[in-house]
């Protein structure tokens, strides 16, 4: 265990790090107001800390950098999030919400954007999965020339939306009816499953009193079309962000990174697992499960509908990220979204 000296360097180091992206000798340290250790005291401690694995000497400076095992005791022992680091309102989240997006899936969407804005990381947002989703509600919204939107509202907040042609044999007063009828009877069906209740039991009852049957069905089919029902929508944000940290400057370090970010499914195996577990979630280079994230942070954190996890939210920058002010940031986005989520499927 570390002595209580030994964490106030460290803190400090980590610190200045993070702002200055440049090794931090003992000199820097001894200079601050609030350290009354000398110079010669501090070397020494550097190097035992050194010794320890929590600090590196790159061969080109006569400073240090924190190490993985630094970052990681600095985060689990170190870190104090308070309102004066983060600077952080989360009313101005709430306001941004509030005037930028006005259903579920543009709140999802949207997110990513505003998590990516607020902390000048790359950021990722994995949408609710489809495939474990059941009905919540079916609208239609006749247009003109026998054209209507079809909007599918399931209960883990996804909402699809597409376009349907009304067929030529279904009046449009009687859409009203057919609508309800499908509110009626397949609500809080599974979303794999709506083909099969539609043709069967939707089919039976239509069949005795709709002179309108086969119109009808044609309808539905276009309506409950289920797509990508095994797969979470992933959205990015500020993918450029990353090449404004100087961890990143050289395209032997940038490309894979941006070659990352175009696989979708090793982004969400990535962030999937933060789905499962409460709290904001660390990953310190090597803790990633990919080897092209050894060089980065990975911080993620599970967004609520209801109460019940849905979705995963989480930013991607370099090992020397603001830790605290990430952690508030994103706390406060998980709980706004899971609120306004709530809210909008309310």
């Amino acid at each position: 265990m570390l002595t209580d000296r030994q964490k106030i360097i460290l803190q400090i180091l980590v610190d200045d790090y993070i702002l200055t992206a440049e090794p931090v000798g003992s000199r820097t340290i001894s200079k601050r107001p609030d350290v009354s250790i000398s110079p010669a005291t501090i070397r020494n401690e550097m190097a035992d800390l050194e010794e320890l694995g929590y600090l590196e000497q790159p061969h080109t400076s006569a400073g240090r950098i924190p190490s993985q095992k630094g970052y990681r005791f600095y985060v689990d022992h170190l870190l104090r999030p308070s309102e004066e680091q983060t600077a952080y309102n989360p009313n101005d989240l709430r306001m941004e919400f509030l005037q930028k997006i006005d259903q579920m899936e543009q709140v999802v969407q949207q997110s990513a954007t505003i998590l990516s804005s607020l902390t000048n990381y790359t950021s990722i947002v994995l949408g609710p999965k489809v495939m474990t989703a059941k009905l919540r509600q079916i609208q239609l919204v006749p247009l003109q020339d026998r054209k209507a939107v079809a909007i599918i509202v399931m209960d883990n907040g996804h909402v699809e939306n597409r376009m349907v042609s009304i067929p030529d044999g279904i009046e449009v007063e009687s859409i009203t009816n057919y609508i309800g009828l499908l509110n009626r009877r397949l609500v809080g069906v599974p979303m794999p499953e709506l083909k099969a209740r539609l043709h069967t039991e939707i089919a039976q009852e239509l069949q005795r009193y709709s002179q309108q049957f086969e119109s009808a069905m044609a309808l539905f089919d276009q309506m409950t079309e289920v797509q990508d029902t095994e797969q979470s929508k992933l959205y990015l944000g500020g993918t450029t962000m990353i090449m404004n940290q100087p961890e990143f400057r050289t395209v032997e370090k940038l490309k894979p990174l941006l070659d990352m970010f175009e696989q979708t499914q090793d982004l969400v195996r990535l962030v999937d697992p933060a789905l499962h577990k409460p709290g904001i979630q660390i990953r310190i280079g090597a803790e990633n499960d990919h080897e092209t994230f050894h060089s980065c942070s990975l911080i993620t954190a599970a967004y609520t509908l209801d109460g019940k996890p849905v979705g995963t939210i989480g930013v991607v920058g370099p090992t020397r990220m603001d830790y605290a002010r990430t952690i508030v940031v994103m706390q406060g986005l998980a709980n706004n979204l899971s609120a306004l989520l709530t809210h909008l499927y309310k």
